[in-house]
């Protein structure tokens, strides 16, 4: 249910806090780009790093600081600026690179900031690697002393890696036309905003497409604030109002993506799976009829599938793990409810925009709006109820919060569910029940959330 404790500074995707403070203080940032170096060099005399980061404040301080610790440890560095998580991924396997690093806090508010890491194959590093990387991390940390969080040169971005990126995402739908379609993008004032325009009026050839871009003026402070993936319901609101077909709205580093109906609807990763399944097995292309979903996707997301005759197979909470879980089972399609979609045979992490591409693409081939699409997709009313925590104790250690959990289980049966974990990226637990009723779904959810405040509030 929680981070390891042996992890004191991974969580489920990468390291992720509050910039300038630990673990993202200039002094450990410093300590990672020493740490990855030395993990690279045991089999590269001088390995290759790129970076890559989304549009917070923070970002060329903390890019500057990795730099440094990365070419006193011999590392070759060299940075793509503001770019998508997946950007970085791509990048780093296509152009030899040993390794990736993204800064970026994702779907968090601006304070927050975060370092992930990728190996040459474009996946993330092995929990195991990275876990070996803390405690030289730590040990460097504890040595070195960096004064502040300005102590080094900006690094040298290099715009042509961009373009390298936005070539390889119109490479994956070869033929798609956004012909007379309405369409409004949602770039959360991330990272999205740096590549989306460009992307869309390559797309938009003809010129006949209306595409209506929000939220591509970041300052440093405006990323996810009140828009993006988070928040779908705006880019919903602006879809209805503008007479749009569809939206597509990203998180900070792109990496997620969720769409709004025309009605207004908000359409979100289950969604996404199920339309996407439907059709790769419509086209022979859906291996052993599997799709690979998490403990959070909607009972009713299992069901459609079923009826579509497609196996759903669930995993922990984290692209990292969907991935694990589809390699085991040789899978083609996997994802998360957050909007987190992984397609293999094009990418090897979650993709926004990607997504969205994909999304648009089977709009364009089926001439079917995304209501249509998403037929036959009943949702069991689902709440997600979030706890601050001050610690991540074990949950099943807690008597009243295994008693408040089983009285849950014993009363929804086969009508409901009721999973409760720790947030890999923040200090909370996070309460989701689904049921049939709605009623016996907010009483579980605030009789466990209550369990757990009273024993581990923050």
């Amino acid at each position: 249910m929680s981070t390891s404790p042996t992890r004191q500074l991974f969580g489920t995707d990468g390291i992720r806090a509050i910039a300038g403070e630990a673990p993202l203080d200039p002094t450990t940032v410093y300590s990672v780009g020493l740490a990855l170096a030395h993990s690279l060099r045991k089999t590269t005399a001088q390995p290759r790093v790129l970076l890559g980061r989304d549009t917070r404040e923070s970002g060329p301080w903390i890019a500057a600081t990795l730099a440094a610790g990365l070419r006193e440890a011999g590392a070759h560095v060299e940075s793509a600026g503001i770019v998508t998580t997946p950007a970085v991924a791509f990048l780093a396997r296509t152009h030899g690179f040993q390794a990736g690093a993204v800064i970026s806090a994702s779907h968090n508010p601006w304070a927050d900031n975060g370092i992930k890491l990728f190996g040459a194959d474009g996946f993330k590093l092995p929990d195991a690697v990275e876990l070996a990387m803390e405690q030289e991390i730590l040990h460097h940390a504890a040595q070195v002393e960096i004064s502040g969080p300005h102590s080094f040169p900006a690094v040298q971005d290099n715009p042509a890696f961009q373009s390298d990126y936005i070539q390889f995402l119109l490479d994956c739908v070869p033929g798609l036309s956004l012909s007379h379609l309405k369409i409004v993008a949602d770039c959360a004032n991330g990272a999205a905003a740096a590549i989306a325009p460009e992307l869309f009026r390559r797309l938009n050839r003809d010129g006949s497409a209306k595409i209506d871009l929000l939220h591509t003026s970041p300052n440093g402070h405006n990323i996810n604030a009140g828009c993006g993936a988070l928040h779908p319901d705006h880019v919903a609101d602006e879809v209805k109002a503008r007479g749009a077909d569809l939206g597509v709205t990203f998180d900070g580093d792109a990496d997620r993506c969720m769409l709004a109906g025309a009605q207004g609807n908000i359409i979100n990763g289950d969604a996404i799976l199920l339309m996407a399944a439907r059709d790769l097995k419509a086209r022979g292309m859906l291996t052993g009829d599997l799709v690979v979903a998490t403990t959070m996707s909607n009972m009713g997301l299992e069901a459609a599938l079923k009826h579509s005759g497609i196996r759903m197979a669930r995993a922990a909470v984290g692209d990292r793990y969907v991935l694990e879980e589809m390699q085991k089972q040789n899978a083609v399609l996997g994802g998360e409810q957050s909007g987190h979609i992984l397609f293999p045979h094009l990418a090897t992490t979650g993709d926004g925009l990607l997504t969205a591409l994909v999304v648009l693409d089977l709009v364009a081939r089926t001439g079917k709006s995304l209501n249509e699409l998403t037929a036959g997709l009943k949702v069991f009313p689902q709440v997600i109820v979030n706890v601050k925590v001050r610690e991540k104790k074990p949950l099943d250690s807690i008597p009243s919060v295994v008693a408040a959990i089983r009285a849950a289980e014993g009363e929804l049966k086969d009508s409901g569910r009721a999973v409760i974990r720790y947030s890999g990226t923040e200090a909370l637990a996070r309460v989701m029940i689904e049921a049939e009723s709605e009623e016996a779904m907010r009483r579980h959810a605030e009789a466990i959330a209550a369990a757990i405040r009273a024993e581990l509030g923050a």
